[in-house]
Parts: C-alpha cells; structure tokens; sequence
C-alpha cells in the first residue's frame, strides 16, 4: 500500500512527548487498564468536529468515558437489517456489555454537519448528487420541520442544533436494549449543547421542553 506514509515529524515528536511525559507520569493506571480492561459509567455520543474537546470539558481521566464521535452527534432510527451500522453498534457494546450508566449526547455550536442539514433543506445548496454527508444528515431532516418557522436564520440554525440532540435521544429510545435499560433504572438519558466559543452548556429539560444552562 504505498499510499500509506510515515507519521510527520511533528506528531512523532509529540508522541515521544507524551510517552516520556504525561503517559509516564501515570503509568501505573494504563497498566491496570490494560490488565483490568475498561469499566466506563458513562457513555458520550459527541460530534466529529475537532473543536469538541469532551473529555476537557468534564475534566475526564484516561478510561472514564466510553465516547462515540460522529458528524452532528446524530443517532440513527433503530434498524434490524443486517447492515453496518458504526454507531449502533457502539451503542449497543456500551449499554449491554460495559452496562454505562449515563448516555450523553453532546450537541454543539457552529455544527458544519447541522448547518449542512439546514442549508440543504432550506435550498441554500447547490443542486448535486447527493453524497454520504447528505445521506447522514437524513437522520435530522424531520427536525427542520419542527424549526423552519423561526425567522432569523441563526436563531434557526441553533434551534436545529438543539433539536439534532432531541432527535437522537428520540431515536435511542427506538432501540429495545436502551428503552429496556432506562426503564429498569440501569440507564439515564442526558441530552446537552455546548457553545464553543463561551463555553457555555446546557442540557435538555425534558419537563419544559427546553435547553437551559447546566450550574
């Protein structure tokens, strides 16, 4: 496969950072992660998007949250027809084998992946064949239609943010093993939207309807 290259001088002078420093200096619990495995409480649904730091923001340790990236943080319907499904299955490795007790589905804002979504169902995108982008982004289509009303169009985009966390928390329920999980007490559901230039997060309230600030 000559297509495949060495890593950058950059990233291995990183690496060689890291193993001699931050890796050493905690050395003893990769070890016992190693030899134990991994028993994660929570599992995190976050997006893609490289300026989503989920571990930062909860100030996480090495094998404390099992997280699944994704563009726009989207959890597909439930399907049973033998298909690949990448988040899915993640899903379901974390509520049946790891048994997390809390799923996280973390939105965010300027999402390229929500904005996409938008863009496309508001006819602001050139006519083309569609792509994997555009088929992915499927999965939040209904959602414009619970926020083409707003008239101001960033107020728009925020709210389909928002909504792209509902819509998967919807969708998680579709699964039997999550709604079996939630129901026994194993499982808690949290839906939250992160702003990524103040900081901000908040979590959907269920009883309200609304997202309001966490603290």
């Amino acid at each position: 496969m000559q297509s495949v290259t060495p890593l950058p001088d950059h990233l291995v002078n990183r690496y060689k950072d890291w193993k001699t420093g931050p890796f050493l200096e905690k050395q003893t619990l990769h070890a016992r992660l190693a030899s134990e495995g991994q028993s994660p409480k929570v599992m995190v649904i976050s997006c893609c998007d490289s300026r989503v730091h989920v571990t930062s923001i909860f100030g996480a340790e090495t094998g404390e949250f099992f997280i699944h990236r994704n563009v726009a943080n989207l959890v597909p319907p439930f399907a049973d027809d033998n298909a690949h499904h990448g988040t899915s299955a993640a899903i379901e490795f974390a509520v049946t084998a790891l048994k997390v007790e809390h799923l996280i589905v973390l939105g965010h804002s300027q999402c390229g992946g929500v904005r996409h979504c938008h863009d496309s169902c508001h006819g602001a995108l050139p006519a083309g064949p569609a792509g994997f982008l555009d088929h992915w982004m499927d999965i939040l289509r209904p959602g414009y239609e619970r926020v083409k009303h707003i008239e101001d169009d960033a107020e728009r985009i925020r709210a389909l943010e928002h909504t792209s966390v509902v819509i998967a928390i919807e969708n998680l329920l579709e699964f039997p093993f999550v709604r079996a999980a939630v129901a026994s007490g194993q499982l808690s559901l949290h839906g939250l939207w992160h702003c990524i230039g103040d900081g901000v997060l908040m979590y959907f309230n269920s009883a309200s309807g609304r997202f309001e600030t966490v603290g």
